[in-house]
């Protein structure tokens, strides 16, 4: 007996239907069977199916004399599943990789429940991917079971059948079955979840949703819209037999309501001339289903009065939402031209020489090397007034006690940025800003770069999607001065950024703390997350590809590589900052993390700190090597997909020739590095010695002061590197750089 039967309904699908065939059969976790059912579609669906089932026994196909619709075609599969777990899956969707194995997993972990509840993601037609907005409702949930009654909001869930796994034997106990029609999904989700005695969820996207340009049922013009009044009435008969349920009734009638109204409002749902009919069916079901004293308010309300009063109510939105979004648009202008009027003020004043504005990472907050800067400054050099630039008042809300700071397009962030001596930033300022004769602008970039920046995108049209090069060539000559940890660094931003600057040789100041940082440096960190202090802490930190749209892809299997770790060892994982807000986490990594497997050290403000927790780093090709290589720890380069990378993006050097240690090319070699010790070995060594002395030329240590003194206060301090033994940087055979 299988853990899952996967049942995969088939009509008019040839061009995705291998995809999603793939996406299952090929699952980590191979203890299922697929049930394909052909609904006599009149494409080469069937003849796909049957080539699948030839070649692999889990696959059974059944093919229906007649079209019988979505719902129909699912109970066609039902009797012949016999798997523990029943998931349905349509046949343009896809399951995510490792998306059974998290699932098998959570449903150990919750000891077989009635209903397992997972995410998922809309994947547009375009490239684009869209995480489903109520996710914070599965994460919310927590380990335990529960039932509709103790967490309704459950059913705020979208109530799909796919989004969900369900007990075999709670399925046939109740005799649940999909009725014919359209919006099937409804007289099925509903009474399965308020039948349920143990609910569980899982935080993790398991499925993509495909929203296709043309060809989805429910965007299809049609009278079978009207199919949703049979199929509530059927959620309402169901209700109406089971008297405990009916608690749940007011939720249920407003819920009719406002599915309803969607539909209506929806331009390519109905004929036009069939609103006014689907209205009055609407509004008389929703007074025949009200229940005695329920409140009847917001758009809903909409339901008792009439058609006409309906379209003037809608008619008149629109022309509110017109007139505020004109409105704000005339009071942004005068509040533009009102700032540029202040700025204009203060830019008859003379400068502050002891002014310095700094930002980071977009307006952030205190981070990277113009935080190391600036608490340099504190230190050394009390008299100069520092002032963040942040983004917003979240922002501002997480800055340390006692940082001063302004806020983006603000009248006082106008005021300070007319009126400072010095700017620091490692990323750009707007191109609104005025550079003043006689201000300074320090430019520390984010660390040293490998792949193309700058002008150098100009030929990658990929890479530079949405970045406006000339624009950026254009801030880039504000800077004064650009910081460099190396040679290597010094000649990429000559060549990507071909501006007026001089490169000072001061080192990257963030990476002070790294420089002779002693074994106990990260105990901080290692105990807020609760990592035992025997353990060996391998920190991966992937990179965001250019190849796909939206950036991540996931080269590496999280569960599978804490597993080869094997005990004694933590993993913990930090994704790209381009990463953090978009589904990445959501395909693995937040479900990991809340088991224990693996620590999400994404969200961590300071990276150095997660730095110096780890007694290695795992990366693709992120800039942090260059970083982590001032802590002499080793370093491991996967690379399995170095071609399509570079080809994308470009590289200013083959980091596999010349990588910090050594270099796996497949998930099963990167195991076995850690498996055998090599990871550690003398070879590896010896390739990172290489490598610090090339691309940590610069950094002593004292980067930061270096700055200081010798940037913002005009003292002269020893160069970086005195003393050190030095080496051609770009004299390397394989490096795009090298001088000729």
């Amino acid at each position: 007996m299988p853990r899952f039967s996967v049942i995969v309904p088939c009509f008019k699908v040839q061009g995705f239907l291998r995809e999603c065939l793939d996406s299952v059969l090929l699952q980590s976790f191979g203890d299922l069977e697929l049930i394909a059912v052909d609904d006599c579609s009149p494409d080469d669906c069937g003849a796909i199916l049957d080539e699948y089932a030839d070649r692999d026994p889990r696959v059974k196909v059944l093919h229906l004399p007649q079209n019988v619709g979505l719902g129909r075609a699912r109970n066609a599969g039902l009797p012949h599943a016999t798997g523990d777990y029943l998931l349905f899956l349509d046949s343009d969707d896809t399951l995510t990789p490792g998306a059974l194995r998290a699932t098998a997993d959570r449903l150990a972990e919750a000891d077989d429940p009635d209903v397992l509840v997972f995410d998922y993601a809309r994947t547009y037609w375009w490239g684009g991917t869209r995480r489903n907005v109520l996710a914070h409702v599965l994460a919310q949930a927590g380990a335990d079971t529960f039932t509709v009654a103790g967490r309704p909001e459950i059913l705020d869930l979208l109530m799909v059948v796919w989004n969900k796994v369900y007990r075999r034997d709670f399925v046939e106990e109740h005799g649940f079955e999909f009725p014919p029609g359209y919006y099937e999904d409804t007289p099925w989700t509903f009474p399965v979840l308020l039948s349920a005695r143990r609910i569980a969820v899982l935080d993790r996207i398991c499925l993509n949703y495909r929203q296709r340009r043309q060809g989805n049922i429910l965007s299809t013009t049609s009278r079978k819209h009207f199919d949703i009044h049979e199929q509530y009435e059927r959620v309402f008969a169901f209700v109406d037999r089971h008297a405990e349920l009916a608690v749940h009734r007011p939720y249920l009638h407003r819920k009719m309501g406002e599915h309803c109204l969607d539909i209506l409002a929806k331009p390519d749902r109905l004929p036009p001339e069939d609103k006014a009919e689907f209205f009055r069916r609407t509004a008389e079901m929703f007074r025949r289903h009200r229940p005695e004293g329920a409140l009847v308010d917001g758009e809903v309300a909409l339901l008792e009065g009439s058609y006409a009063a309906y379209r003037l109510r809608r008619q008149a939105g629109r022309a509110g939402r017109e007139a505020v979004r004109r409105a704000a648009t005339a009071r942004r202008a005068a509040a533009g031209r009102a700032r540029r009027g202040w700025a204009g003020l203060h830019m008859r004043r003379p400068l502050d020489p002891d002014l310095v504005v700094y930002s980071a990472s977009s307006h952030r907050g205190v981070l990277g090397d113009p935080a190391a800067v600036y608490h340099k400054a504190l230190e050394i050099a009390p008299r100069l007034r520092g002032v963040w630039v942040v983004r917003d008042e979240e922002a501002a809300a997480q800055l340390p006690p006692g940082v001063e700071h302004v806020l983006v397009g603000s009248r006082r962030c106008l005021e300070v940025t007319a009126r400072a001596k010095f700017f620091v930033n490692d990323v750009n300022w707007p191109g609104s800003l005025v550079k003043r004769p006689g201000s300074v602008h320090i430019h520390t970039h984010q660390g040293t770069p490998l792949k193309y920046m700058g002008a150098d995108l100009l030929g990658r049209p990929g890479a530079r999607l949405g970045s406006d090069v000339p624009q950026m060539l254009r801030r880039a000559d504000r800077w004064d001065f650009s910081l460099v940890a190396n040679r290597h660094s010094e000649l990429v931003w000559e060549r990507a950024y071909p501006c007026h600057f001089t490169s000072a040789r001061t080192g990257s100041p963030r990476n002070d703390v790294l420089v002779g940082a002693g074994d106990r440096a990260g105990d901080a960190f290692r105990l807020r997350h609760g990592i035992p202090e025997d353990h060996t802490v391998v920190l991966y930190a992937p990179t965001r590809r250019d190849y796909r749209r939206g950036g991540y892809v996931e080269r590496v299997d999280l569960g599978r590589l804490a597993a080869d770790l094997g005990e004694g060892h933590t993993l913990v994982v930090r994704l790209h900052p381009t990463l953090a807000a978009g589904p990445a986490r959501g395909l693995g990594l937040t479900e990991l993390a809340r088991r224990g497997v693996v620590v999400d050290a994404t969200d961590e403000p300071h990276v150095e700190e997660v730095m110096l927790a780890s007694d290695a780093l795992i990366t693709d090709y992120s800039a942090l090597m260059f970083d982590y290589a001032n802590l002499d720890r080793p370093i491991v380069v996967h690379a399995d997909d170095w071609a399509p990378f570079t080809a994308s993006r470009g590289a200013y050097l083959d980091i596999t020739a010349h990588a910090p240690g050594h270099v796996s090319r497949s998930q099963r070699e990167l195991a076995w590095l850690f498996g055998s010790g090599a990871w550690r070995d003398e070879e590896s060594a010896r390739s990172r010695a290489e490598f610090r002395e090339r691309f940590c030329e610069f950094d002593d240590g004292r980067a930061a002061e270096r700055v200081v003194r010798t940037l913002l206060l005009g003292e002269s301090m020893p160069a970086a590197g005195e003393g050190a033994v030095r080496i051609p940087g770009q004299n390397v055979g394989g490096d795009l750089l090298a001088s000729t």
